[in-house]
């Protein structure tokens, strides 16, 4: 583990860390998975650098495939590796993924329940490429196909440990990838990660904040400078959105005055639709502020410029937070 302020961004990676990171912690992890367990096998369509497999391919290179620039044919080879009994790692990005492979997602890995861990890098607006790059609704529209396992971390620490649970754990997995430098929030001896489990960050009844991928790290800094102005705001974090934690949901929002939920996606059917969904079905009325992406292709751009444009930036949401306020369409 580092320490410096990156600022190297680009191709999917976090464009700007201050304090701790890991280097390229998804192939890292895979690869010392690889090396205890046989079945174990990488594929890529032509992203291996910038997917971070590449410390997998290099030390198992009889278990890694290319299959060029064809995501569909990527998808399908998994799929085939998994029907023979191998536990296969797909990964490169989710703009690809989800958009040219989606049928093969959803028919030939989680209607068959093969053990295909679809590993997606660039979500949201960490890549730099506008909209043929940005995987906006990523979330969206994995969250609707049965039989699929969804998560987003928040941290290196958290991938290292959904990247171990998704090797022990039948059937298909989407799993957004944090690559290049990748920032250190959690602490490995207290993290316990859970399919299917939030984390409660801290405690507050004032306000809710409820996050999910590395927008839960901004949220607790917010409701740290929020807790200066006396505004005592809970922190959930989310990191698996399917199959989703609605009973911490439920009980984070019931204690507080407001919430809001942060995201790095569309805010229409993500998880802040999600949280939505669960506060109705259970008859809890609180209002709610949902953090995220407006229904429209989003420019080419840098990371921080096109955050601090559309209000997912640690400013706009500590304004949300301390103020309620949160004026972005």
């Amino acid at each position: 583990m580092a320490e410096v302020r990156n600022r190297a961004g680009g191709m999917g990676e976090i464009a700007e860390i201050e304090g701790p990171y890991e280097r390229a912690p998804f192939g890292n992890e895979l690869a010392e998975l690889g090396a205890r367990d046989e079945r174990i096998v990488g594929l890529s369509a032509d992203m291996s650098k910038y997917s971070d497999i590449i410390p997998f391919r290099e030390r198992f290179p009889e278990r890694y495939f290319n299959a060029g620039m064809a995501e569909q044919n990527a998808v399908m080879m998994a799929a085939g590796l998994a029907k023979v009994g191998k536990i296969a790692f797909c990964a490169t990005y989710a703009a690809f993924l989800t958009r040219r492979a989606l049928d093969f997602i959803a028919v030939s890995c989680a209607h068959s329940k093969a053990d295909v861990k679809i590993v997606a890098g660039s979500p949201g607006l960490v890549n730099p490429y506008g909209a043929t790059h940005q995987s906006l609704e990523d979330l969206v529209v994995m969250r609707s196909i049965p039989d699929l396992t969804v998560i987003d971390p928040c941290d290196a620490v958290e991938l290292r440990h959904v990247i171990r649970a998704a090797a022990e754990t039948p059937g298909t997995f989407y799993i957004r990838n944090l690559r290049g430098n990748v920032p250190v929030v959690f602490d490995e001896g207290d993290l316990r990660f859970e399919i299917g489990r939030a984390r409660l960050l801290r405690p507050g009844r004032d306000v809710a904040v409820i996050g999910t991928g590395f927008m839960s790290a901004r949220a607790l800094k917010a409701a740290a400078t929020a807790e200066q102005q006396g505004i005592a705001a809970s922190v959930l974090h989310v990191p698996t959105i399917k199959p989703l934690d609605t009973e911490a949901i439920a009980a984070v929002a019931a204690d507080a005055g407001r919430v809001i939920v942060v995201e790095n996606g569309l805010r229409s059917g993500g998880l802040g639709t999600a949280v939505v969904e669960t506060l109705a079905d259970r008859g809890i009325s609180v209002p709610v502020t949902r953090i995220g992406l407006g229904d429209r292709f989003h420019p080419c751009g840098s990371q921080s410029y096109n955050e601090t444009l559309f209000g997912l930036d640690e400013d706009a949401i500590t304004r949300a937070v301390i103020t309620g306020d949160w004026p972005y369409t």
